[in-house]
């Protein structure tokens, strides 16, 4: 990893164990790594000194992880990787919708996490987009790939690294039709994962680009597919 990848990591959990290997692992990597094990600490440093991205569980005393991310989106696009255990898939789901930009189930393998990190890092930067850079407009909605910038009716929509990625890619290929699996591939670049990661997303972003998200004209579901993007003129 370059110099330039490496960022300033806040690793939020009460396990120190568990905290000292993740922060073994991403120093390793070259990042500078502080850890938290409280929630409440955890926003209130990351409100006071933003890191490049925070790493953090679900289950934490006092302020728990989903609570700690939904303060902290309300106020910083800091990209956030969390950390859930097995059988936790509906607080998972959750935490994708308060805005989580990717997570990692217990017990997990520390390299995979440092790869997640790096490239959640890196997109939420935009060191690379999903197709290339360049200007993708449809009627007021106009997506920067190259400055990593989305605006509706000129106002910026604030957007994690994630959907961002997303929306980008399904504007590059308008009324093409997609599968999840293929998104997670070819956004994600999981190989396989939870699907749901997916519906997840295009729900959170009909919210912020779809004059009435339950009857979406950009983003329509295909059924028994999965996704396709639409002109504004298009119908669901």
């Amino acid at each position: 990893m370059t110099a330039e990848e490496a960022g300033r990591i806040l690793v939020v959990d009460d396990d120190p164990t568990v905290a000292d290997v993740v922060a073994r692992y991403l120093l390793r990597d070259g990042h500078e790594v502080e850890c938290v094990a409280d929630g409440a600490e955890a926003l209130r440093r990351a409100l006071r000194n933003p890191p490049d991205l925070v790493v953090l569980d679900l289950m934490l005393p006092g302020m728990g992880g989903l609570e700690v991310c939904r303060r902290l989106r309300e106020s910083s696009p800091v990209p956030v990787v969390m950390l859930t255990a097995l059988g936790e898939e509906t607080d998972r789901l959750v935490g994708l919708e308060t805005g989580a930009d990717d997570y990692v189930t217990k017990p997990f393998s520390p390299r995979e996490l440092a790869l997640r990190v790096r490239s959640v890092l890196r997109r939420a930067r935009g060191m690379f987009g999903p197709v290339g850079a360049g200007l993708v407009r449809d009627g007021d909605l106009v997506v920067n790939v190259g400055a990593h910038e989305a605006t509706l009716r000129g106002e910026e929509l604030h957007l994690t690294a994630r959907e961002f990625d997303l929306l980008a890619y399904l504007m590059q290929h308008p009324r093409r039709a997609f599968t999840r699996g293929d998104l997670l591939s070819q956004v994600w670049g999981w190989s396989f994962g939870d699907s749901s990661t997916v519906t997840v997303h295009v729900r959170r972003l009909r919210e912020k680009i779809e004059e009435d998200p339950t009857s979406p004209r950009r983003i329509v579901t295909v059924w028994g597919v999965g996704y396709r993007y639409e002109t504004a003129g298009g119908h669901a």
